[in-house]
């Protein structure tokens, strides 16, 4: 099919009707970035599992034929990018998907969603970090909050207290496991909340802002969103990264103004307009 000049995402990540995560965040980020976003659902569920209850169909079965048929009309994409994936057998899917569709220009971004707090999630196993360390390989970008970092590694964890160095050495690991773009979100530092940047051959960075309030589901998403259009909008990385950092402190000083309740994310819909105008 005929490229267009507008910028397209093939957008692998799960919808939750409620709650803004995932899809409902990408959809209307990328589309404040000027990017197409083209989704590829790997489950919905009614709301994110934050709540004390939630509807979840997996979509796993019907991967590969949705695919199929963006093969069968011959799609290309500028960017893939990767959110959450329930199962080893969603990992193969997208492995498979990446072979197909990427091409000489694609951009990948995988945002390895693995665990949060020192935990992974209950429906990773060991064989799923096995396999999304194989999956990162493909990348372009990866960008793991400390959690997902260690798992990767095989770091043990810990909350706070992480020296500079450490951090550097963690974003090296990373990136010799394939990815040229690493960048590891969250490191608590005081008031501040640290993002550690390797981007190739470049000296390790730091961008720090300072913590705006109460923790929020579906904040990971909104960065990565933005990190994924800059990155086929071929934005500079750290510039991409502080961007990310302060719209998401911005979202979250006015979510807590609003009384807006936690287990409903952060209310970005107020302030696309400061991406839209940058």
């Amino acid at each position: 099919m005929k490229h267009t000049p507008q910028k397209k995402i093939m957008m692998i990540n799960d919808l939750s009707g409620y709650g803004r995560c995932s899809l409902t965040v990408a959809l209307p980020v990328l589309a404040a970035l000027k990017v197409q976003c083209c989704p590829v659902p790997t489950s919905v569920f009614s709301n994110h599992t934050g709540f004390s209850t939630w509807f979840f169909d997996d979509y796993t079965e019907k991967m590969p034929g949705y695919l199929e048929k963006w093969q069968e009309l011959g799609l290309s994409f500028d960017g893939i990018a990767v959110g959450f994936l329930g199962s080893a057998e969603q990992i193969h899917i997208v492995e498979d998907a990446i072979h197909k569709f990427k091409g000489p220009h694609t951009r990948v971004l995988v945002d390895p969603i693995m665990g949060d707090d020192g935990q992974a999630y209950a429906t990773y196993t060991e064989e799923m970090c096995r396999q999304l360390g194989k999956l990162i390989a493909y990348a372009d970008i990866i960008t793991p909050n400390l959690t997902e970092a260690c798992i990767l590694t095989g770091e043990p964890y810990r909350k706070e207290g992480w020296k500079r160095r450490e951090i550097e050495e963690l974003l090296k690991r990373l990136q010799a496991m394939g990815p040229e773009k690493v960048v590891i979100t969250g490191v608590k530092e005081g008031q501040f909340l640290t993002n550690g940047v390797l981007e190739g051959n470049q000296k390790v960075r730091f961008i720090r802002t300072r913590t705006a309030g109460a923790q929020r589901p579906g904040t990971g998403d909104v960065f990565s969103s933005i990190v994924a259009g800059d990155m086929v909008n071929e934005e500079d990385f750290g510039k991409s990264v502080k961007k990310a950092a302060r719209f998401i402190g911005d979202c979250i000083r006015l979510s807590d103004e609003m009384e807006i309740p936690k287990e409903n994310g952060v209310c970005f819909e107020m302030l696309l307009n400061k991406l839209i105008s940058r």
